[in-house]
């Protein structure tokens, strides 16, 4: 259950912090840049598609050993419903919807940023920013729940 908040959560600082950045600095495009996000954004949410089923199926086993109830309307459980639906809709609805707009534009930079598409295209990005930094924000909210639960079980 630690490990796959651990994991979750640990990619999408890693994600945000690190690689996003890293990557539009060091790479001679903002097209490849876009790219190597776009490639490891689908990958962090499916890790996170994952790891949030694994951590709902755990925490309800534990719950069920522990308590005799698996506790499905736990406060870290729609938590993680919640972080799983922010992720979902960020892989299927946005950024399915921005990589249409991007292979309509062929080069992004190519394009004016008066430009509907581009307008959409953006508009689209600070959406998908607002989805991955609540999901961070739940999933902080997942760990201090998780702490205190395992904290007050001595």
């Amino acid at each position: 259950m630690l490990l796959a908040l651990i994991v979750w959560i640990g990619g999408i600082v890693f994600f945000a912090f690190v690689e996003a950045p890293a990557v539009f600095t060091v790479l001679s495009s903002r097209e490849m840049a876009g790219n190597v996000v776009s490639r490891s954004l689908a990958s962090l949410h499916w890790i996170g598609i994952v790891t949030g089923v694994i951590f709902l199926i755990a925490s309800m086993l534990h719950n069920n050993i522990q308590h005799a109830q698996p506790k499905l309307f736990s406060a870290s459980h729609i938590l993680v419903f919640l972080m799983l639906l922010l992720t979902t809709i960020s892989q299927f609805m946005i950024t399915s919807r921005m990589h249409a707009l991007r292979a309509e534009m062929k080069t992004i930079d190519n394009i004016s940023l008066t430009d509907a598409r581009r307008v959409e295209f953006d508009r689209l990005h600070a959406w998908s920013t607002r989805l991955e930094g609540g999901t961070l924000l739940l999933g902080l909210g997942v760990v201090v729940l998780t702490a205190r639960r395992f904290g007050n079980s001595k």
